[in-house]
C-alpha cells in the first residue's frame, strides 16, 4: 500500500458498510478504532508482528474490537439498550427476544464462559470486516486483514494508551486500507469452486 490517502467520503463509505452489516440477533457487538496518529501507530508495532509495514503505509488503519461478556451476555444493560433504544421493540417483543437470546446462549451454542462469548462476538465482527473489505475492493481500494498480533499485549496497550475499556472490548483483528504500490507479481490462487461447494 502506498502513502496515498482515502478521501473522507471513501472511508465513510467503508465504515457505513460496517455500520449496516448484519449480526446475530442484530446486536452489533463491535466497535472500530481508526488509528491515524503516527505516534500511536508506532506503539502498535511491538505487539503486532503482522502489521509494521501496513502501519507505515496504510491510508487508514482500523482496530476491530469485539464485545466481551459484560456487554453481550443475555441479561446486560447493552442488550437491553439495543432492544429498547435502538430497535424500539415493544415490551412483549423484548420479552420474547430475551427468552430466545438466553436460550441461544445457554442451550443452543453453549456460550457459557467469557471466552466463548468473546469468540461469538468476534464472529459477528468479522461479518463487518468482510463487508468493509468487499466495499473497498469494489471501489478500487485495497485492504489487508491482520491477525498477526499478541492479543494480551495488544489489549494491555489499548487499555494503557488508547483509553479502551478492555473489560468490555477485546481486539478481534486489525485491518489496513489504502492503495497498492504495484500490482502483485502473481495472480490470486484459490481452490477450485467444486472443491469448496457440495450440491445435494
Amino acid at each position: 500500500m502506498l502513502e496515498k490517502s482515502l478521501t473522507d467520503e471513501q472511508i465513510n463509505f467503508i465504515l457505513k458498510t460496517a455500520n449496516l452489516s448484519p449480526s446475530s440477533f442484530g446486536f452489533e457487538p463491535w466497535h472500530f478504532v481508526i488509528i491515524q496518529d503516527k505516534d500511536l501507530r508506532e506503539l502498535i508495532k511491538p505487539v503486532a508482528w503482522g502489521a509494521p509495514l501496513k502501519l507505515d503505509t496504510a491510508s487508514h488503519f482500523i482496530l476491530g474490537l469485539a464485545m466481551k461478556a459484560p456487554m453481550v451476555k443475555h441479561n446486560t444493560k447493552y442488550i437491553d439498550y439495543m432492544m429498547k433504544d435502538v430497535k424500539h421493540l415493544p415490551e412483549d417483543a423484548i420479552e420474547m427476544y430475551s427468552k430466545f437470546y438466553r436460550e441461544f446462549q445457554e442451550r443452543d451454542f453453549n456460550l457459557d464462559s467469557d471466552r466463548t462469548l468473546f469468540d461469538w462476538a468476534s464472529k459477528q465482527t468479522y461479518i463487518a470486516l468482510g463487508n468493509m473489505m468487499t466495499a473497498a475492493a469494489l471501489t478500487g481500494i485495497d485492504s489487508c486483514p491482520i491477525e498477526g498480533f499478541h492479543q494480551e499485549k495488544a489489549e494491555a496497550l489499548l487499555k494503557d494508551k488508547f483509553n479502551i475499556d478492555t473489560n468490555k472490548y477485546g481486539l478481534a483483528y486489525m485491518v489496513a486500507f489504502g492503495y497498492r504500490k504495484a500490482d502483485p507479481p502473481h495472480p490470486k490462487t484459490r481452490r477450485p469452486l467444486e472443491d469448496i461447494v457440495t450440491w445435494k
